[in-house]
């Protein structure tokens, strides 16, 4: 029997259509331009062209299958005129978001194009003229899905008190395979690490003016891979640059073997060839983006002869880092100075947790001048007549050790209200040591606080300290003087610190409201580069000056990077941003000062926008306790260029704004945060900035969890809405996420700490379901896109899926794309555009 063709003539989307089986090959009509008739075949395993031919209602039969046209990803078609061609829409998409991927896709390559300038180091010029500056390059490589990262080199000449110029090389030179690299303290080495994936030895270079002048290869046998991630990393060169002291993973304990016959003893002779390795015991890492990440450990290479040595004394009860050479005194042994974190129970993801028990800790260094073992020495940690000396154990948080050029202090920074509270990111301290002049540390010595927590700023006052990241060399010529970056309210800073005397002074121009980020030291001057929302990054030069009350000049540097198209300069030339002071609405005499003090958000909007508002984007961050800074982001400044205004939201419990306004959070997630984008969002409107019916929000991690709060809580407030990562289940994330102890702090406030448990209580899950999105899921509306990392270990994929699948449920519209290889940020190049394409496009659809 001949199955029956249905060819229609007029269709609509969506529409219902009868067949008799399920292979019955289908000819429908697909809607074109009035000139042009389009028809396609359409068969459950395949497409194929066929000619038009009317139809009769017995070809209409019982089995009802509902076809849209976005049912279709990729099929064959013929026009009019006979020709073939393929239609491929990703999959959910219909013509015109198709059209719309198109337009979207070139302009956000424009953006994602611009590089970035992540490091930068200077050295003294060989021909004494001015100083040799090299900048660290990236730039997302899409077809690779890499970034590329490059050098350029430059020449500052200094030509007067208030003038220099840069003399740059004619083009950058692309880094390949490299993890890290290191410039020795005299600048005349560089030490160049590649870590290889697999089982293949790590690689060191030395290299000198002009060549490769070492190189080593150290097999896993000895140690895994080098930590070149920024927190636990440490390389650090000698003083007399022969030594280089570096954090790696331990080797993988060995594992059991079997063969044909069994279980295979270690000192076996059999020689089998067929046998395979066992998984062997289950150890903990250290979570989100350190999957597999189980022990770090502190080793020692000599550059002369490459024999590289394990640091004795370390017990396996510490996970090592940010290791430093101490200062050396005439006839003494060399010392390192190291972080460590306690690691003997659970190991709790450590990704953007200041909240980590840590602390300073001090041993003597191999290939020692002298091995006769030093009686000071006690710990509970020796080993071979080595040991570890504690030098913080009063302070419960200590990192990023750095000492002073005359080897005088040690300074450290300390989070530990984070670690008292449960809070993972707060307010900083800045501590000193006075280190022994003999070169011989003493066991728990003074600490002296130089700048205390700020509890509640004043209006316009310095708001504590919050630093991510320090220089290597970060000290002036005085040397007492330390030079660092940290977030002000909604921008970053460049600061000065008398670590004698605690003076604190703002060397950026603190009547800008770009955001600063410091670079290098070139002597007394400084190499930083600038942005804003709408601007690019620039780089800027400071010059001290000391006549008088010491001040700072800044001149921008023409540079060949960063760049941007003309296209994209057009568009942020249309764009202008300014920070606005929200006030709070829930003042109440029972909360801090500082918890009743105005927040702020950052608004970028177009130039010419008068009477029509353009429709808004409120874009809230993560954390909490982390912060949006005015500073140039590619994704956000896409988002507006697309005709967005952009609110982007510093609620309380945001970092910058002292320590009392982000404790307020801790225990009224889901409430105070909410309230406080909503009250910003009535603040625009009340200004007539933006159209209450055009309001679109997106956000994640957190920032996922204010947006889907938002939605359910406000449901006729937003057209769309976007989540990445974002927490919807507290309940669901306790049991799953590699920081559950995150999910008490937050629910319960002060009393989190306390209560955390690797097994929640029935009474607890209650608390953590009521103050989840997923409890308001019922109330909404907003069409909704979610983007999500499979490998994410911080809010694991599942927390997401569970909410789109109660979404679909109830018949929402929602979108889900899930990325089978990234983790908590979706940042991998492709990821990342897919993820802001997708994000723009459903905008354009929802909310325009």
């Amino acid at each position: 029997m001949t199955k029956p063709l249905l060819h229609l003539t007029t269709i609509a989307a969506p529409f219902r259509i009868h067949w008799l089986h399920c292979h019955t090959p289908l000819l429908l009509p697909f809607p074109s331009s009035p000139s042009r008739f389009r028809s396609f075949f359409l068969c459950s395993k395949f497409f194929r062209p066929f000619t038009s031919r009317p139809f009769s209602q017995s070809g209409i039969w019982h089995t009802s299958l509902l076809i849209s046209q976005r049912s279709f990803s990729s099929c064959l078609v013929m026009d009019s005129s006979g020709v073939n061609s393929f239609l491929k829409a990703p999959a959910g998409l219909d013509i015109a978001s198709e059209e719309e991927y198109t337009v979207q896709s070139k302009l956000l390559q424009d953006f994602i194009e611009i590089s970035s300038i992540d490091k930068s180091w200077t050295f003294a010029s060989p021909s004494g003229n001015g100083s040799q500056c090299m900048f660290a390059i990236s730039q997302p490589n899409l077809m690779a899905n890499t970034k590329r990262r490059s050098i350029l080199s430059s020449h500052i000449i200094k030509q007067s008190s208030d003038s220099v110029t840069f003399h740059w090389a004619p083009f950058p030179v692309e880094l390949n395979g490299v993890s890290s690299i290191i410039p020795s303290p005299s600048g005349s080495k560089l030490l160049v690490v590649r870590n290889f994936e697999n089982d293949s030895p790590t690689r060191f270079e030395v290299w000198g003016p002009s060549q490769v002048e070492k190189e080593f290869q150290i097999p896993r046998t000895i140690h895994g891979s080098v930590y070149c991630d920024g927190w636990f990393e440490g390389i650090s060169w000698n003083h007399d640059e022969t030594l280089i002291a570096y954090v790696a993973e331990e080797p993988v304990p060995s594992k059991p073997t079997f063969t044909r016959c069994g279980y295979k003893k270690s000192d076996s002779a059999d020689k089998d060839v067929g046998s395979w390795k066992g998984q062997g015991e289950w150890e903990e890492d250290w979570g989100e983006s350190y999957a597999g990440k189980r022990q770090s450990a502190l080793f020692v290479i000599n550059i002369n002869s490459g024999e590289v040595q394990a640091v004795k004394g370390i017990g396996k009860s510490l996970s090592v880092g940010q290791v430093v050479w101490a200062p050396v005194a005439e006839n003494s042994d060399q010392y390192l100075v190291f972080v460590g974190w306690p690691s003997d129970t659970r190991k709790l993801g450590i990704k953007y947790c200041y909240n980590r028990p840590c602390g300073l800790y001090v041993v003597k260094a191999p290939f020692l001048k002298s091995e006769a073992v030093d009686s000071s020495y006690s710990g509970d940690n020796a080993s071979d007549g080595v040991s570890v000396v504690a030098l913080t154990e009063s302070t419960g948080s200590a990192f990023f050790p750095r000492f002073s050029p005359g080897g005088k202090s040690l300074v450290f920074f300390s989070a530990k209200t984070a670690v008292e509270s449960g809070a993972h990111w707060t307010t900083n301290s800045l501590h000193r040591i006075d280190w022994p002049a003999d070169g011989k540390p003493n066991q728990l010595p003074k600490v002296v606080e130089v700048v205390p927590v700020v509890m509640c700023p004043e209006d316009g006052c310095f708001p504590g300290l919050y630093c991510t990241n320090i220089l290597s060399k970060p000290w002036l010529s005085d040397g007492c003087t330390i030079i660092i970056s940290s977030v002000w309210r909604s921008v970053e800073a460049i600061l000065a610190i008398n670590i004698l005397s605690g003076n604190i002074s703002r060397i950026s121009p603190s009547n800008s409201n770009f955001v600063w980020n410091l670079l290098a030291l070139d002597g007394d001057n400084i190499v930083a580069v600038s942005s804003s929302p709408v601007d690019i990054p620039q780089i800027q030069y400071g010059i001290r000056k000391t006549s008088g009350d010491a001040t700072w000049s800044w001149l921008d540097i023409s540079s060949p990077g960063p760049r941007c198209s003309e296209k994209v300069k057009s568009v942020l030339e249309a764009r202008q941003f300014t920070i606005m002071q929200i006030p709070v609405k829930d003042i109440t005499d029972k909360r801090t000062k500082g918890a009743n003090n105005p927040y702020e958000a950052i608004f970028v909007s177009s130039k010419s926008q008068k009477n029509n508002p353009d429709p808004l984007i409120v874009v809230i961050h993560g954390g909490p306790h982390s912060v949006s800074q005015s500073s140039f982001s590619k994704s956000l400044a896409f988002l507006t260029s697309l005709g967005y205004s952009l609110l982007i939201v510093n609620y309380r419990g945001s970092l910058g704004f002292g320590e009392e306004a982000l404790q307020s959070l801790p225990g009224n997630i889901g409430s105070q945060d909410v309230n406080d984008v909503l009250a910003a969002i009535d603040h625009v409107i009340a200004k007539g900035l933006a159209d209450p019916s055009k309001i679109a929000v997106v956000g994640g991690s957190h920032g996922g969890f204010l947006t889907t709060h938002l939605i359910g809580q406000a449901p006729d407030k937003f057209a769309a809405a976007a989540a990445r990562n974002p927490v919807c289940n507290l309940a669901l994330m306790v049991g799953t996420s590699d920081i559950p102890d995150w999910c008490y702090a937050e629910s319960f406030g002060s009393k989190g700490k306390s209560l955390y448990s690797d097994v929640a209580s029935p009474e607890h899950l209650t608390v953590f379901y009521d103050k989840s999105p997923i409890s308001h899921i019922s109330k909404v509306k907003t069409p909704v896109i979610f983007l999500l990392g499979a490998k994410d270990l911080r809010v694991p994929v599942s927390n997401g899926i569970q909410y789109v699948r109660a979404l679909k449920e109830k018949g929402n519209v929602v979108k889900l794309i899930v990325f089978p290889e990234d983790i908590h940020p979706i940042d991998r190049p492709q990821s990342d555009f897919e993820s802001f394409l997708n994000i723009g496009v459903w905008f354009k659809k929802y909310c325009h």
